[in-house]
């Protein structure tokens, strides 16, 4: 069945059709015509589930974000800031990125936004195109980490963790990455000074030191009202994430009517842009469910599991099997189809493991980010691709140059949380009940 699904979507069909014909196929040829009744219960338990009506209001929170105009106010604040240092830029579009995914939340916007506003800057003023690029899609790619997450959203039901907690454990991971990608900058920079020479002066110094400080405080207000809005009425406990959710849709509407970038076009585009992005994920979502079901009434969950179990070296070394194959995953396959396989089969043998389901599901979203950076399938990559003014000349080999030392940041994280699990434990332990 794996091996199906694989050779379906080398073979150019989308992947819900891949694993959607694989289940309805497989299916009736085990069980019958009575598969199709484990087929339909599996999609519809899928499709109304509550929670995962979080799902079209983050999309919606963050494609209204995306014409408010609140990324090119911020970009324009903190580039006065730092834009003296060498790398200085790149080190700005890490921080944007950062910011961006604490309220956006949807890769595609987040890199479209940082491509249209970092990548002219740097590549005009001399940075490394592969540098350039590689910092826009790593910063772009932590939106899928750092809540408001969709991610989160879809696999706390899977896994039955409370999203609230995911929301709360996935911050210092998503920081922690982020001050990885701007350390290798600042290193890479000082070392070869010739990839990001620092603005000159009088770029900076014509501004003077008040009118900085009132850009970035006008840039960072809004973002913090919406943070807020979400991420603090969850942690304060006073709303589970889908309602927290409707709360950030609606703050991010009065944000754009703020700004005067609202209109009934706008209204128009972000809602047709929320449908579909909305109508992939749960088509993804409702196949693969449905593969699921029939892979694990065939058997085959009792089968991976006594594979990773037999697995030398125990509980650690089953650990290390599995973020492996996630790891390898991502190259061939979206993370909606990888989390959608793969958490329903792993969940029941973490217990097993000995390890916390909470720590284990947060090393499974940070292994992900990999998935967006490594071709051949990289969506990280093709956005910016997609994006980027075709007259500043960047290559997809400038971008896929520069993307593999954040892919080994990502790594390097990996580890250390291995190393120190309370970067992970520390602040859902916190949380007000």
């Amino acid at each position: 069945m794996l091996g199906g699904v694989l050779l379906g979507v080398l073979t150019g069909f989308p992947f819900a059709f891949a694993i959607g014909g694989m289940a309805i196929v497989m299916g009736y040829l085990l069980f019958g015509p009575s598969s199709f009744d484990l087929i339909y219960s599996r999609v519809f338990s899928l499709v109304t589930n509550y929670i995962l009506l979080a799902v079209p209001l983050f999309v919606f929170m963050g494609n209204m974000l995306e014409h408010s105009g609140i990324a090119e106010k911020m970009y324009d604040s903190l580039y006065l800031w730092m834009g003296r240092l060498r790398g200085g830029l790149a080190i700005v579009t890490i921080l944007l990125g950062t910011v961006l995914a604490a309220t956006v939340g949807v890769i595609a916007a987040s890199i479209a936004m940082l491509s249209l506003s970092a990548l002219p800057a740097m590549v005009k003023r001399g940075y490394d195109k592969g540098l350039a690029s590689g910092s826009i899609v790593a910063a772009g790619c932590l939106g899928i980490l750092i809540p408001p997450s969709v991610m989160l959203v879809i696999y706390g039901p899977m896994a039955t963790i409370s999203v609230g907690k995911l929301f709360m454990a996935a911050f210092m991971p998503g920081f922690l990455l982020s001050a990885l990608y701007m350390i290798y900058i600042a290193i890479k920079c000082h070392l070869e000074p010739e990839l990001a020479p620092p603005l000159p002066p009088e770029e900076t110094s014509k501004v003077s030191f008040g009118k900085k400080t009132t850009m970035l405080i006008i840039a960072v207000v809004p973002v913090s009202i919406l943070v807020l809005a979400v991420l603090g009425v969850i942690f304060l406990g006073i709303a589970p994430p889908t309602e927290a959710a409707a709360s950030g849709a609606f703050v991010a509407t009065l944000l754009a009517v703020a700004y005067g970038k609202f209109n009934l076009k706008v209204l128009k585009k972000t809602s047709l842009d929320t449908m579909r992005m909305t109508a992939m994920i749960f088509m993804i979502g409702s196949c693969s469910f449905a593969f699921v079901g029939v892979f694990l009434s065939a058997g085959g969950g009792k089968v991976v599991e006594n594979l990773i179990l037999a697995t030398p070296g125990g509980a650690w070394g089953a650990f290390f099997v599995i973020q492996f194959l996630i790891f390898i995953l991502g190259f061939f396959l979206d993370w909606i189809g990888i989390l959608f396989i793969t958490i329903p089969i792993l969940s029941p043998l973490i217990p097993v493991l000995g390890f916390d389901s909470l720590w284990f599901a947060m090393m499974i979203c940070v292994n992900l980010q990999t998935s967006f950076m490594t071709p051949p399938f990289a969506p990280g990559i093709f956005f910016l691709r997609g994006t980027a003014d075709p007259a500043l000349g960047v290559s997809m080999a400038d971008i896929i140059r520069g993307i593999w030392p954040f892919v080994i940041m990502v790594l390097v994280g990996l580890a250390l949380m291995v190393a120190f699990p309370q970067i992970i434990l520390w602040l859902p332990a916190k949380m007000i009940k």
